[in-house]
This record gives structure tokens, C-alpha cells and sequence, in this order.
């Protein structure tokens, strides 16, 4: 004899379905991680993102019982690493620790490497580093009127250093110079400790990088800082003046860095991690390290570093677009 379904059975077998097919995704969540996660990180290590990713990796590794790893991939500017977190198995076990360049090299890269807003999933914005602008210590102007002053004198006649074409901070004193009315000399490298170095030998007059790489150097009066382009002044300058102080209000330039997962990655994983992050952004070691390199911790949802992912976007193509600003 053969027997039918009614309505009820199939809405009741449906249910059941669908719970046996969720029961070993909150198993994993809940379990998770149950081996050693890699935190990769685009830049080489010793650098800001690097330290940022390491004291960050140190305390989930507290938290949740397992090694966090930072594998550090130069290269491509950050494309590299990027790709190579994108094309992981989406299970929680590799991370990207990112910074601005993965906003800007949406525009910058052509056709672009990747779309960040489709490829990855934000977990937690993890704190800033106020990009600064310095000077060789012996040249005539020591705060950012006297070089604005000096630069409408003689347009496009001084140059400025950078870690690189499309960089954070080439990107910050190509708005700020905008801003100011006034023409400067990029000079790119391929990365800030050649830039520093040449602008203490005064082979050019000014460079720009994070406040954390140019610390050393000012405290040794080799260079001086000349305006932090931040909101609010940094806890290593607290003598300097910011950007806004120096007649530019509303006006920041800060590298950002950010936790994030390949696209398909279980959304009980980002949950469980975003809120560990939050844990570790209340540790007050986390908040000395950060500190200590020139910076502070931003608490937030995973909706805002969303938010600012897109907005840094939009920012830097319309400057990309203008400026016409090419990559190395």
C-alpha cells in the first residue's frame, strides 16, 4: 500500500533536514579552531602591520587555545597575500591581516587584483597609525605653514619620499597637498627604510611614513616631525601638532589595519572571532603594544570596518582617478 505525505510531514522532514545539515557547522563553530591558524600579512616582518598582526595573534592564541601564525608574503603590494587568502579554504584557518592597500589597490592595480567587498569577509578592525610628514633636521622650515610658505615659492621644487607609489602615505601628502594648494616632488621607493634613510642623508628634504618607523630617527634629532595627520595628536608626538591644528580641520591620513576572511567562510567563525578580537582590544598589553608603536585600538562591529573598507575605496579611486597615481 503506498502512503503519501501530508503538508505537515513534509514542513516537519524539511525541519529536520535542515537541522542535521546545521548540527556539524555549530559543532565546528563551537570547536573551533582545532589546529594552528595562519594570520597571513603582506609586508615583511618588523614592520607595523606585522607587530600589529603578532600582538594581536599572541592574545587569541590566550583566548582560544591554539597557535595564531603570522606568515609574512611581500610582494605586488600586498596582492600577493591578498590573493593568497582569497583562494584558501574558507574554514577559519587563514586570516588576512590588512591595511589601506587593500582599499587603494582596487583602483590602483588594473584590471583590479581583486574586489575586496565581494572576496572577503571583514572580522574586526583592529586600530590606526597616523601616517606623519618629517623633515631632515637641518632644513629652514619646521612646521607645516613655513612648508606650505616655501613650496608655493618654488612649485613642484621640493620632494618628498615615500615607501612607493600608491602607498599610504603617498596617498596621505598627495590629499594634503591638495588641500593646501600647493605642487610637491614624489620620489618613490620600495619601501620606508630607504626612504628614511635618504632623507637623514638630505638626498631630498621631507618623507612621509607611519609615526612608528620614523620614531628612532627623531628621537636622535636625525629628522623632525612636522605635522601628524591624524585627529587627534599621537601618544610618541604629543609636541607635535596634527594636520587639523596646522589649518586643515577634518583633514586625517591614518594607516588602518583589519582581521579578515576569505568570502565564504562560515559567519558562526567571523561571530566567534570578532568577538575574541573585542576581548583582546580591551587587554591593556594589547593597548601598551599598540601604543608603543604609535597608535590606538578601535573597537567596532563588523559592519563599520565594512563601512570604512568602502568608503577608503570610493576615497581612493577618486585620488587614484585624479592625480593619476600608477603603481611601481
Amino acid at each position: 500500500m503506498k502512503t503519501y505525505d501530508i503538508p505537515g510531514q513534509l514542513t516537519r522532514r524539511a525541519m529536520l533536514a535542515s537541522l542535521a545539515a546545521a548540527v556539524p557547522l555549530l559543532t565546528n563553530a563551537q570547536q573551533y579552531p582545532t589546529k594552528p591558524v595562519r594570520i597571513v600579512v603582506g609586508y615583511a616582518a618588523g614592520g607595523a602591520v606585522d607587530i600589529v598582526a603578532r600582538t594581536v595573534g599572541q592574545s587569541l592564541a590566550m583566548t582560544m587555545g591554539q597557535s595564531f601564525i603570522v606568515d609574512n608574503k611581500p610582494g605586488a603590494g600586498t596582492n600577493i597575500a591578498v590573493k593568497s587568502v582569497i583562494d584558501a579554504p574558507a574554514d577559519g584557518y587563514t586570516l588576512l591581516m590588512a591595511a589601506n592597500a587593500l582599499a587603494a589597490n582596487m583602483a590602483l592595480y588594473q584590471p583590479a587584483p581583486f574586489d575586496a567587498e565581494k572576496d572577503l569577509l571583514p572580522i574586526a578592525l583592529i586600530g590606526r597609525v597616523p601616517v606623519v610628514i618629517a623633515a631632515n633636521a637641518s632644513v629652514p622650515y619646521g612646521n607645516v605653514a613655513k612648508l606650505i610658505e616655501a613650496a608655493k615659492a618654488k612649485p613642484g621644487s621640493i620632494a618628498f619620499a615615500t615607501p612607493g607609489n600608491g602607498s599610504t602615505p603617498h596617498m596621505a601628502v598627495e590629499l594634503f597637498a591638495r588641500a593646501a594648494g600647493i605642487s610637491l616632488m614624489h620620489v618613490p621607493y620600495r619601501g620606508g627604510a630607504q626612504a628614511i634613510t635618504d632623507a637623514i642623508g638630505g638626498q631630498l628634504p621631507l618623507v612621509a611614513v607611519n609615526a612608528l618607523e620614523v620614531l628612532p630617527h627623531v628621537k636622535s634629532g636625525k629628522l623632525k616631525v612636522l605635522a601628524v595627520l591624524s585627529a587627534t595628536r599621537s601618544p610618541i608626538f604629543p609636541e607635535v601638532p596634527t594636520i587639523a591644528e596646522s589649518g586643515f580641520a577634518g583633514f586625517e591620513a591614518s594607516v588602518w589595519y583589519g582581521l579578515l576572511a576569505p568570502a565564504a567562510t562560515p559567519k558562526s567563525i567571523i561571530v566567534k572571532l570578532h568577538a575574541e578580537v573585542q576581548k583582546a582590544l580591551q587587554m591593556p598589553e594589547v593597548r601598551a603594544r599598540m601604543t608603543g608603536v604609535g597608535g590606538e585600538v578601535i573597537p567596532g562591529t563588523t559592519e563599520q570596518f565594512a563601512a570604512l573598507i568602502h568608503s577608503e575605496r570610493s576615497r581612493y579611486e577618486k585620488l587614484i582617478r585624479e592625480a593619476n597615481i600608477k603603481p611601481d
